[in-house]
């Protein structure tokens, strides 16, 4: 109900570029039909007017934590492998078990190649919004990968990086 245009024919149109950009309908129409079409059309969520602004923010945090966009392929970074599909991890082709944690842990690292996550970017992407989690649970799993994914293969170099002060990177 955008003036001079529909909403929904926007969401379809950038689902049909491939644009993924999270989509929160803001909306009038409060139907059972008009939230299924709106989310059937490719939006995130659907919120009805008039709504609380602080059910607005949850669901905004809640679709900033989703991941991006669901890859089939691979992530790789040196030797290390991890198929988000098949949930396993492997590095010069030796199978590598994970916790869940763990392995939420490694993707978001993966998928930041490069980029220094801090303790409170990690908690809030790899741990449930509402969960009470401590700055040493973040450092108890690093070092859990650290022994997984490192230490038993000393002629590869080191993966997990700390940069003190700041975080974690891979």
């Amino acid at each position: 109900m955008l003036p001079g245009m529909d909403g929904l024919t926007i969401v379809k149109k950038l689902r049909s570029e491939n644009i993924q950009t999270p989509i929160l309908v803001l909306t009038a129409k409060g139907l059972i039909q008009d939230k299924v079409d709106g989310l059937n059309t490719g939006a995130d969520d659907f919120l009805t007017k008039p709504f609380s602004f602080e059910e607005l923010l949850a669901r905004i945090r809640a679709i900033v934590r989703r991941p991006q966009k669901i890859l089939t392929t691979t992530l790789e970074i040196d030797t290390l492998s991890l198929d988000p599909v098949a949930y396993t991890v492997t590095r010069t082709g030796k199978n590598i078990p994970c916790s869940r944690k763990e392995f939420a842990l490694l993707e978001y690292l993966m998928r930041n190649a490069g980029k220094i996550l801090s303790k409170d970017q990690i908690i809030s992407h790899v741990w449930d919004f509402e969960a009470d989690i401590l700055l040493n649970t973040v450092e108890a799993t690093i070092r859990n990968l650290r022994n997984k994914i490192d230490r038993p293969f000393p002629k590869q170099k080191p993966l997990i990086q700390t940069v003190r002060g700041f975080g974690y990177k891979i």
